[in-house]
C-alpha cells in the first residue's frame, strides 16, 4: 500500500485513513486520538500495551502513515500539538447557550478547513490543476449531498469559461462516464469515497481513459483506486451526519483552491468569461 506523505497534519491523516486499516492497526489509531499528548511521552511498547497490539503493529502502523518508525511519529505528533490549529473543543452541549453553540461551530469548522490545508498533497493538486485547465470537458458528478457540491463545482467551472458538466443521478453519472474519452476530465465527489454508484461510473472513465480526479475524506477509500488525482477534505461525519455541512466546506474549500489556481494560470480567458456570463445576466437584476 502507498505511504501517505509525511507532510500532512498527522492527526488529521489518521482520522481520514481509520476506516481502511486493520483492526489492530485501528486499535493503535484509536488509542493515539484519544490521548495524542500521551503518545507524544510513550514508548513502543507502553503504546503496545495501551492498544493491546504488538510492537510490529505499531511500526506498520507508523509506515502506512509514512513515516520511518515510531519516533518520527510522536516527533510528527508533538509538532501537531504544539499548532493553535489543533486545539480540541468541546461538543455541543444540551445546556450550551446559543452564544456558546454559536462559537463551537465556528471553531468545528474553522478546524475542518485548517485540516484539510494540512493534507493537502501539493503534487496531486498540481495533477488536478494541470488536468483540467488541458481537459476538453470538465464532468462533476456526486450522489446526494455531494451532488449540490458537484453542481456548485460546474456552476464555478462554467463561469471561468469551461464546458463544464454535472450529474448527481446514479444513471446518468454512469452514461456520462461511458462516453467520456482521453480528452475529458472526471471529478467523483464523495464524503465517504465508498459510494458505490459513484465508484462504479469512476471505474468506467478510467477505463475510457478519461483523467479521474476524487474529492473525498477517507484516503484509502474504494474510489480513490480509480483516481489519477486525490484531493482530501478533512471533515468527519457518522451514517447519521451524512451531508454535514463542515464536510461541504472542506470540499468547497478544495474546489475553491482549484477554481483560483486555475482562473490565475489562465488569466486572459477567464476574465473574458466572467464578464461575458456576468453580461448575460445583467438585465435579471434590479
Amino acid at each position: 500500500m502507498e505511504k501517505t506523505q509525511t507532510n500532512a497534519n498527522s492527526i488529521a491523516m489518521m482520522h481520514s485513513i481509520l476506516p481502511s486499516l486493520s483492526k489492530a492497526e485501528q486499535k493503535v489509531a484509536t488509542s493515539v486520538l484519544k490521548d495524542p499528548s500521551q503518545t507524544v511521552y510513550s514508548s513502543i511498547t507502553d503504546l503496545a500495551l495501551l492498544a493491546g497490539v504488538g510492537e510490529t503493529t505499531i511500526i506498520r502502523f507508523c509506515r502506512k502513515l509514512g513515516y520511518s518508525g515510531f519516533q518520527e511519529f510522536k516527533l510528527s505528533i508533538a509538532q501537531d500539538l504544539v499548532s493553535p490549529k489543533q486545539q480540541v473543543y468541546g461538543k455541543i452541549e444540551e445546556n450550551d447557550s446559543v452564544d456558546v453553540m454559536c462559537r463551537k461551530m465556528t471553531m468545528f469548522n474553522t478546524q475542518a478547513l485548517e485540516d484539510t490545508i494540512g493534507l493537502l498533497d501539493e503534487k496531486e493538486l498540481q495533477k488536478a490543476t494541470d488536468a483540467l485547465m488541458r481537459g476538453r470537458r470538465q464532468y462533476f458528478f456526486g450522489v446526494g449531498s455531494s451532488g449540490i457540491t458537484a453542481q456548485d463545482a460546474q456552476y464555478r467551472f462554467m463561469r471561468l469559461g469551461f464546458d463544464a458538466h454535472y450529474a448527481s443521478d446514479a444513471h446518468i453519472i454512469s452514461m456520462n462516464c461511458a462516453l467520456v474519452t482521453e480528452a475529458d476530465v472526471v471529478v467523483g465527489i464523495s464524503t465517504s469515497g465508498s459510494t458505490k454508484d459513484l465508484v462504479d461510473a469512476m471505474r468506467i472513465a478510467k477505463n475510457n481513459g478519461a483523467f479521474v480526479i476524487c474529492l473525498t475524506n477517507h484516503a484509502r477509500s474504494p474510489v480513490t483506486s480509480y483516481a489519477d488525482a486525490i484531493l482530501l477534505a478533512a471533515s468527519q461525519e457518522n451514517p447519521l451526519q451524512g451531508g454535514a455541512f463542515a464536510s461541504k466546506l472542506a470540499q468547497i474549500h478544495l474546489l475553491d483552491i482549484l477554481s483560483t489556481i486555475v482562473s490565475i494560470k489562465q488569466q486572459d480567458s477567464t476574465i473574458k468569461a466572467l464578464k461575458q456570463t456576468a453580461q448575460a445576466v445583467i438585465d435579471k437584476l434590479y
